[in-house]
């Protein structure tokens, strides 16, 4: 069932859909320094990763957990966003609320980190045994 509220249909709203997207790592970038160091990091991880002596799904893993990092700190910043455009007050529920986000944030950091770790480690790289 098409909502009346979506808009568009079929490729037409992908193609809205895209700039939307776009739209929004824009604004990310614009406004969330964590956004920005994290682009960095994957600016530079990620190269690193397809350039390292490992399998193809250690890359992918090591690739797939720096977007994750990426992925966790956008829905971040959208609860933040949405949190502060209902109030500004301090509420239990909103606190709550972003620091699910930021614990979301944490453990996506820990697991590329761990990722990682356990590659270069069973690849023999610098920090192997």
């Amino acid at each position: 069932m098409n909502s009346h509220y979506k808009g568009k249909t079929g490729l037409k709203r992908l193609w809205n859909a895209l700039f939307y997207s776009l739209d929004g790592f824009a604004a990310a970038f614009k406004h969330e320094d964590a956004f920005r160091l994290e682009v960095l990091l994957a600016l530079i991880l990620i190269p690193l990763a397809f350039s390292m002596h490992v399998g193809s799904i250690a890359k992918a893993l090591m690739v797939g957990s720096v977007l994750l990092v990426l992925i966790v700190e956008l829905l971040n910043s959208a609860i933040e966003a949405i949190t502060d455009r209902i109030s500004l007050e301090n509420h239990v529920l909103a606190k709550r609320a972003k620091d699910f986000g930021s614990a979301a944030v944490m453990l996506s950091v820990i697991n590329a980190v761990v990722v990682w770790l356990l590659v270069l480690v069973s690849a023999g790289g610098p920090i192997a045994e």
